[in-house]
């Protein structure tokens, strides 16, 4: 999602050059481009995180906006401090950008992911995250991050196409519909790919709605995710993701709060390192319930 998000930044400042970018050293391969472009607004502060954010601040402060990039644990967990009190209580327009967002950076251990970052982040006052699903999400993050000019958290992934039959400029919308639903799936981030490939593995098309959140808080539950689970009264939420502070608790907390009642309601997450062992992206999703087979299991599971 990296290489997307690039020209969107060029595009951004040729029409708002009011704009400056930060990296904490990283960003080869991706982001020359845009450096060529920025000239001395695109700035490398070196290894030093927590200082990035608060420079950020201060040029914020004199009105302009700022973006902060580097891999997700990295520009989340090490200056959270900054964050709070530089950024989030003055409602400041910097954008922290965390590439490799979940477990991304595979083999290179827990420093390296950032399955925590949204319950940290989310609670913050006037912090949003968005969290893209798809490669076409991408712009739709973007563009809203942009335009609300206030602090936000933009977690890149891997950039898979949206192969669902509806692909809506929104955060919270149904990628599926059915006559006469069993199952309704939300999910957040790419993790959802693994979702639709159990669902056309398992012939499961004509039961299941999925539904996308790519923004967290959400504003509130849509009426289309409403009228799925009072008629199926089956969720299950896939993310990856803690399931502390994550899109699975806040929805419960919202069905809850709406006096919906739900037969069965199921969370699937990122389960840390149950085994202490570090592996691949996709090892890590295994050992949390989150890969392909897993998932069409227990969909079928509930069909039955």
């Amino acid at each position: 999602m990296r290489k997307l998000f690039s020209p969107l930044v060029k595009s951004l400042v040729n029409k708002e050059p009011k704009t400056v970018f930060l990296t904490g050293d990283l960003g080869f391969n991706a982001l020359e481009e845009v450096r060529e472009l920025m000239g001395e607004r695109f700035i490398n502060v070196g290894v030093a995180e927590q200082s990035m954010v608060s420079i950020a601040a201060g040029i914020a402060k004199e009105g302009f906006q700022v973006f902060c990039y580097s891999i997700a644990p990295f520009v989340t967990f090490r200056c959270l401090e900054q964050i709070r009190n530089d950024v989030c209580f003055h409602n400041l327009p910097v954008y922290l950008i965390g590439n490799g967002g979940g477990y991304g950076y595979g083999v290179m251990g827990s420093s390296h992911h950032a399955i925590e970052d949204v319950a940290v982040l989310s609670g913050l006052p006037n912090m949003h995250c968005y969290i893209p699903s798809f490669s076409e999400d991408v712009a739709t993050c973007f563009n809203d991050m942009t335009s609300m000019k206030r602090p936000a958290y933009l977690r890149l992934g891997l950039a898979k196409p949206n192969v669902f039959p509806s692909n809506l400029n929104e955060f919270f919308y149904n990628l599926t519909s059915c006559k006469n639903p069993k199952i309704t799936v939300a999910a957040s981030g790419p993790v959802i790919s693994n979702v639709y490939e159990a669902i056309k593995n398992s012939g499961l098309t004509q039961h299941v709605e999925v539904f996308n959140i790519s923004k967290i808080p959400y504003s509130k539950l849509t009426q289309d995710f409403i009228n799925s689970i009072l008629s199926t009264k089956k969720l299950v939420i896939a993310e990856e993701h803690i399931s502390i502070g994550g899109l699975g608790q806040q929805i419960a907390h919202d069905i809850l709060k709406a006096g919906i009642q739900l037969d069965y309601f199921e969370t699937l997450f990122a389960k840390g390192y149950p085994d202490g062992l570090y592996g691949s992206q996709q090892f890590h999703l295994k050992q949390s319930g989150l890969d392909i087979d897993n998932i069409s299991t227990l969909l079928k599971q509930q069909l039955v």
